[in-house]
């Protein structure tokens, strides 16, 4: 191999040939095996800055690079991970994912407290911290980060303000799609979970008024053959001086009634009121002899009202930046006066 100028690097299960002249061979530390300088491919594949039987982390292009040995296959592996949007969870389950022999792995500061996996990566690199594989620890030592003067975060407030701005002016309308389109989806979920409960309660609500009706109906038939047959007491069977005090007693027993209605509901009784009660009584019997439950069906109904609240919003013409058309004028303009002609 040497004669012909031909090496071969093995990472991650993958072959790699690299064509080297015969008098720049050197050994390489990390993976055994010689190497040329004026090839390049991966700092995990030929350098000699990380050693095999730690982990180690480095910025490349602004992100934090760690090398992990993985227990199985006994090499190193790169691991690139975000450092706001990335968390210890994320890095753990990238290891996982990448060998299948990784049973246990945490992440512990440097007072051996386990770090959660809610924390964000750019929290964990501010301190040394130990990453234990297995029943292997391995301590890791983050690189120095630079710290900006205020000058410098001001501008980068600035530019990342300007990015987000434009982000939102290229995304919203997309954005504002993609959300219309789940909440008629949810809509139409809603509306079909509905259905059932809606048929049901037309059902009662019809039997409720009708016997509402009934009842309106028959009182006023009592009413009416109260005064026929006071009327035909009156002036055919008997005299007024007779009836008189029969009449007062029957206005009488009326206002008992009425106020028996206050004592017993707590509210003055007029016709509408009275009218509304009855049919809530016959809804609410109606509604338990059929199992109609009311509480999820009233639940339902504030749902798809705020769904439909929400999507008429989000189709108002200022979430679409559209012009608002102004509605015609009703009001009568006044006759212009001609010109005054000078005398």
């Amino acid at each position: 191999m040497a004669s012909s100028g031909w090496i071969r690097v093995f990472s991650v299960g993958r072959q790699f040939a690299a064509k080297c002249s015969t008098t720049t061979f050197r050994p390489n530390p990390v993976l055994s095996y010689p190497c040329c300088t004026k090839w390049q491919f991966s700092a995990s594949l030929c350098t000699a800055a990380f050693p095999r039987d730690g982990v180690s982390c480095e910025y490349r292009n602004g992100l934090p690079v760690f090398y992990v040995p993985l227990p199985s296959r006994q090499e190193l592996c790169q691991f690139t991970l975000k450092p706001f949007t990335h968390n210890v969870g994320d890095f753990i389950q990238q290891l996982k994912s990448e060998d299948g022999g990784i049973e246990r792995a945490a992440i512990f500061n440097k007072d051996d407290v386990k770090v959660a996996k809610a924390t964000s990566v750019d929290a964990l690199l501010r301190e040394s911290f130990k990453l234990v594989i297995n029943e292997t620890s391995y301590t890791v030592a983050p690189p120095q980060q630079e710290v900006l003067d205020s000058e410098d975060v001001e501008k980068m407030s600035d530019v990342k303000a300007l990015i987000q701005q434009l982000y939102s002016t290229l995304n919203v309308e997309q954005h504002q799609l993609l959300h219309e389109k789940k909440l008629i989806q949810r809509l139409e979920n809603l509306k079909g979970e509905i259905e059932p409960l809606e048929k049901l309660r037309q059902e009662i609500d019809a039997r409720s008024a009708t016997r509402t009706n009934i009842l309106v109906w028959g009182g006023l038939a009592y009413m009416s053959l109260q005064f026929g047959f006071l009327a035909r007491l009156t002036w055919w069977e008997y005299s007024w001086d007779i009836m008189e005090p029969v009449t007062y007693f029957v206005g009488y027993g009326t206002a008992i009634f009425f106020y028996a209605y206050y004592v017993l509901t707590r509210q003055e009784y007029t016709f509408n009121g009275a009218y509304d009660r009855q049919y809530l009584l016959t809804f609410h019997k109606g509604a338990k002899k059929k199992r109609l439950d009311l509480d999820k069906y009233n639940k339902l109904k504030d749902r798809i009202a705020k769904a439909e609240y929400d999507l008429e919003r989000l189709r108002d013409p200022l979430q679409l930046q559209l012009p608002i058309i102004q509605p015609p004028s009703n009001k009568v303009k006044a006759p212009e006066l001609p010109e005054q002609v000078p005398a």
